[in-house]
């Protein structure tokens, strides 16, 4: 390294994901963490940061760290099993923080429920959806895309998808959406204990609905799938299928909402790249990780936790000590991309880390995928000389990634 630490300033003082510097442009602070080592303390979040892809994709795919998030020294201690909340009992030992062997199991088994053949079912399914949506919003001069597409497009396809009756959608639209805050570092324990107490009602409307369904003949949805696989599979349990569609309604829903600002923002800065993007869902696909490349609007990263004390290259790293896998910091590094300033939805991705890799692999991404092709390429049907009415301004208040305040669209429709 160039330089010796000791010349260096504070981390904290060259990164910093909550200033105005790195809402208006997050690449400096990226680069300057990255170049700070393989693996960063980071005292503001009292966690580790590894920023570097080959190391990172090692530790996705051997697993020595744990994603127990009752592993992370700062957690609630885990509670003895006739205390489990409905959330202990979704979250200890089922598919978000199983062990490795059952992990791998629900992997397996629940393979055939996203196969090219069930997303393309399920994107039958909520078209009618996302065209209603654009019916009622009509032919306006202008309008905020977030307030009358992206805050309601992710909820309800992926509602659909998954096979939620509409009856509890307004129950379960209050209390899902905080799920991902049950274990963010950055925030206070009350907000952690409000959105664990949101999770468990949760829990209750969706074991509400597994229950109901059991009796009801099967449908064309993603959980008839699930029920399927858990009559054919020992080991596979209806507290799995709840940890799943929990996963992919409540995370699914905001990771969703923040990649639907971003795509659309991203294709109006680059017109003449908007057939190409949307010529098929498979080249969407590729589309879409050049957009959350070339955004840049992550603020966190995937948290894993030391289940143990041990040595992490290089560095001695406490049992407990979160370390955050951050791979996009080098997505603006000329020695990963080539022209990195350059916005390219052709650009080849080997790997491709945008949805994790490995074991950890996000089960949900063709899912969501799937739902961002089918919703902007509506909206360039319906609007094809649509345009930015004015450059957004960028919001820092989300925990996980950086957002707009508004996204105003002028249509040019009269």
């Amino acid at each position: 390294m160039a330089e010796v630490a000791e010349n260096l300033p504070p981390v904290e003082e060259v990164f910093n994901p909550n200033s105005q510097e790195y809402l208006e442009d997050p690449i400096p602070q990226c680069l300057a963490l990255a170049r700070r080592g393989r693996l960063v303390w980071y005292a503001p979040w009292q966690a580790w940061i590894m920023t570097r892809r080959p190391d990172i994709l090692a530790c996705w795919k051997e697993e020595p760290l744990s994603s127990d998030f009752y592993d992370w020294e700062f957690a609630p201690p885990r509670p003895p099993e006739d205390e489990w909340s409905n959330f202990e009992r979704a979250m200890i030992g089922h598919s978000l923080l199983a062990d490795h062997d059952h992990h791998r199991l629900v992997r397996r088994v629940t393979a055939p429920a996203f196969s090219r053949n069930v997303v393309d079912a399920i994107q039958r399914k909520i078209e009618p959806d996302v065209k209603r949506l654009f019916d009622e919003l009509g032919e306006p001069d202008t309008f905020d895309y977030i307030e009358k597409v992206a805050n309601h497009i992710p909820f309800i396809s992926i509602t659909r998808m998954v096979g939620i009756p509409e009856k509890y959608w307004p129950q379960i639209k209050q209390v899902i959406t905080t799920f991902t805050q049950t274990w963010n570092p950055t925030i206070s324990e009350e907000q952690r204990e409000r959105a664990r107490q949101d999770s468990n009602r949760a829990i209750e409307i969706i074991r509400e609905v597994i229950a109901e369904r059991r009796g009801a003949p099967e449908q064309d949805d993603f959980l008839t799938t699930l029920l399927r696989i858990e009559a054919e599979n020992a080991g596979f349990e209806e507290w799995d299928i709840v940890t799943l569609i929990l996963a992919l309604i409540g995370a699914g829903s905001d990771t969703t909402l923040v990649a639907q600002q971003w795509s659309v923002y991203a294709l109006l800065k680059h017109r003449d790249q908007i057939p190409q993007a949307l010529s098929s869902p498979e080249a969407f696909s590729n589309a879409f990780s050049e957009i959350s490349r070339w955004g840049t609007s992550s603020k966190m990263g995937f948290a894993r936790y030391a289940p143990r004390d041990m040595e992490i290259l290089g560095q001695q790293v406490r049992k407990g000590q979160m370390v955050l896998l951050m791979p996009h910091l080098k997505d603006h590094d000329p020695e990963y991309y080539e022209k990195p300033e350059r916005f390219d939805v052709q650009r080849t991705f080997d790997p491709d880390v945008l949805f994790g890799y490995g074991p950890r692999y996000c089960i949900g991404a063709s899912l969501a995928k799937r739902q961002l092709y089918l919703t902007l390429s509506e909206l360039f049907r319906r609007f094809p000389a649509i345009e930015l009415a004015e450059e957004p301004q960028r919001d820092g208040s989300d925990h996980n990634a950086v957002v707009f305040k508004r996204l105003l669209l002028a249509t040019h429709c009269r």
